[in-house]
């Protein structure tokens, strides 16, 4: 029986087992060199190395405690086993980052475990473990245009347009005296996140919100 390239790039997929669904790599693609990073720099949805692991970045936060220097607390998820751990490390420690590749994809349905995504190419389907979302979940949107982050083909990341547009359901009244520059108010969306808008805002209108840390960018326009 001949094989033709095609058919051992499949074989060679298959063989690895990827549920993403992605083509086989390049061996020059799946040779994923790790790159020196201080710790300080690590931000959610990068992939690190650490005691002979890989590990995707869903949460960061740099402490400053009242005595001894300033660390960074990291909350990640082994790309192998799923398990979650957290670390910390000095700000001026240095980590292995490895580097990623992007691709988009459309955002079609979630099936409560997976989001079902859809190559725009060639409109085959994609399923990505829901939790990779993080935070961001709530702001994920029907037919939404979503950039997928992987290693060597698997899905690690995945990141959504910085900014999306929603209708304010719920606006605090305005307080006497308030202006728009001394003071926001809470509000809730119609995604049901809870946002800071200034006074003027009023339930039924539609602002513009950061996808990354869910605070007000400004009223949409049109």
């Amino acid at each position: 029986m001949h094989l033709d390239a095609s058919d051992l790039r499949s074989a060679a997929s298959l063989a690895r087992g990827t549920p993403f669904g992605l083509e086989a790599r390049t061996l020059s693609q799946i040779e994923t060199l790790p790159m020196k990073q201080q710790a300080n720099l690590i931000r959610a949805g990068q992939v690190i190395e650490h005691d002979g692991r890989r590990w995707t970045v869903l949460k960061q936060q740099i402490i400053t405690p009242g005595k001894g220097g300033a660390f960074i607390q990291v909350e990640m998820r082994d790309l192998k086993t799923g398990n979650k751990t957290n670390e910390r490390w000095r700000t001026a420690d240095t980590v292995e980052r490895l580097s990623t590749e992007q691709k988009e994809y459309t955002y079609s349905y979630s099936d409560g475990t997976n989001l079902v995504l859809m190559d725009p190419e060639t409109f085959e389907e994609a399923h990505v473990p829901a939790d990779l979302m993080g935070d961001a979940a709530p702001f994920l949107q029907d037919q939404m245009t979503v950039e997928v982050d992987m290693v060597e083909g698997e899905p690690v990341a995945i990141k959504l347009p910085p900014q999306v547009t929603l209708e304010v359901v719920e606006a605090d009244p305005v307080v006497k005296g308030q202006t728009a520059s001394s003071s926001y108010k809470p509000a809730k969306l119609s995604n049901g996140v809870k946002c800071m808008v200034p006074p003027f805002i009023e339930a039924g209108e539609r602002i513009v919100v950061r996808t990354e840390d869910s605070t007000y960018v400004e009223r949409a326009k049109g």
